[in-house]
């Protein structure tokens, strides 16, 4: 087999090798399709719940965050574990 043959396919070789290689690495940092995506459109502008009572509740400790502007709800995480929502009538317990 002459030569020049063998640098060709081994310099093809190479660029098909070194492409996959920087493809499977360059997918490492970024999320996987669906996750993460941004939802359409601008996002809702945030209500206001101070006349609701609504608490957020650590099952844990018993800690309470006081809910007053309620956006995207993203339950806090507290000692671990996720905290409850609890809503209480108006001049209920504290």
């Amino acid at each position: 087999m002459p030569t020049w043959l063998l640098v060709l396919t081994a310099g093809l070789l190479g660029v098909v090798i070194w492409r996959v290689g920087f493809g499977v690495v360059k997918s490492f940092g970024s999320p996987a399709r669906g996750e993460d995506e941004a939802p359409e459109g601008p996002p809702d502008e945030p209500e206001d719940v101070e006349g609701l009572d609504v608490y957020l509740v650590c099952g844990e400790c018993g800690t309470e965050f006081k809910v007053s502007r309620l956006g995207e709800l993203q339950i806090p995480r507290h000692c671990g574990e996720k905290m409850q929502v609890v809503r209480r009538s108006v001049g209920g317990p504290a």
